[in-house]
């Protein structure tokens, strides 16, 4: 993730993007739902911490490094022993280097057939390089990212552990993009966008199989850091203004508004802005964000389990599975 070219406010003035038809498939009407109150499972944040300590027990998980392809393994498995029917979208990640690597988008379905369906995503590669660390001599080290992107995972994991014990009336997709973090850092006057979020691309230009689109999108990325808060992400609030808002006041009204803060910070360029753009999901992003960038531990060796707090995993957690579970009552979007 880069500090300077991975977070703009106006991203839509440095992006040309073009969305091929061929990619696009309609989707069939959804019935009508009779609104229910359903019982909202307890997320257990001990649960999602240890999701996180086995993937940085592999080490960091850059592509083609043995860690990236013993998680790659773990995280299918696991997936598989929850119920999903999970699908490995492979592909060739072209990196700014010029260099070519093996990539694969991790996607887990629950209730594939469902007519009814959200997007749930999170990226599960590490930054190859230390580049933001205080100290030089690590520049050119791998990270752990337990929070960058352990955290995000770790949460779908435990949610995707709720659906098994707690059976939903709704078709959940969970996307783990690969290649979101071998970006360029930007130079002056060069648009390095397009380097990042490599996984996100791909799967949104090639969708997996479903008949029909889901209705909207959360992506999480570092959401288990101490002292981490969540703000109005700007990428979010200029495709899913509504989706945002929805979700902020649940979390509000849920007792997390010291995490979830009212207040619009500058858009990202993350998983997201391609699944909005390309795949036209509306995804918001939660994220620990500010104007003026991120915790001290982004993109550097401190970015190990230190840095996690359950505390943190637990409101980002109990807030997304109150939304899906509150969507298949047909509570949550109207």
């Amino acid at each position: 993730m880069s500090n300077t070219i991975k977070y703009l406010p106006n991203l839509f003035l440095i992006l040309t993007i073009t969305y091929f038809s061929s990619c696009k498939t309609e989707p069939k009407e959804e019935p009508k739902v009779e609104k229910k109150r359903v019982a909202v499972p307890k997320f257990d944040k001990m649960s999602a911490y240890n999701f996180i300590q086995k993937q940085v027990d592999f080490g960091p998980r850059v592509m083609n490094s043995e860690g990236h392809e013993a998680c790659k393994k773990w995280l299918v498995e696991t997936f598989k022993g929850f119920g999903a029917e999970v699908i490995e979208q492979d592909f060739t990640a072209k990196l700014y280097t010029g260099e070519t690597a093996p990539a694969t988008n991790i996607i887990a379905q629950f209730n594939p057939d469902h007519p009814r369906r959200v997007l749930l995503g999170a990226h599960w590669d590490t930054r190859h390089i230390a580049d933001h660390d205080p100290d030089p001599k690590n520049y050119n080290t791998n990270i752990l990212g337990a929070d960058d992107a352990g955290s995000g995972v770790g949460v779908l994991l435990e949610i995707a552990r709720l659906i098994k014990e707690n059976p939903i009336d709704l078709g959940v997709d969970m996307v783990l993009f690969d290649a979101e973090d071998y970006g360029n850092e930007s130079e002056e006057g060069v648009d390095n966008t397009l380097t990042w979020c490599l996984g996100s691309q791909h799967w949104a230009k090639n969708l997996h199989r479903t008949p029909y689109k889901p209705r909207f999108g959360i992506l999480l990325d570092m959401v288990g850091a101490k002292g981490a808060e969540f703000r109005k992400e700007g990428t979010s609030m200029r495709y899913a203004k509504n989706v945002m808002n929805k979700v902020w006041n649940m979390a509000k009204g849920m007792g997390y508004g010291q995490f979830f803060i009212d207040e619009v910070v500058s858009g990202a360029i993350d998983d997201h802005l391609f699944v909005n753009e390309y795949a036209k999901i509306k995804m918001i992003d939660i994220i620990y964000k500010r104007d003026s960038g991120f915790g001290d531990h982004w993109h550097t060796v401190k970015d190990d389990m230190s840095i996690i707090d359950p505390k943190t995993l637990k409101a980002a957690g109990q807030v997304t599975t109150a939304v899906i579970y509150n969507e298949s009552g047909g509570m949550f979007m109207d």
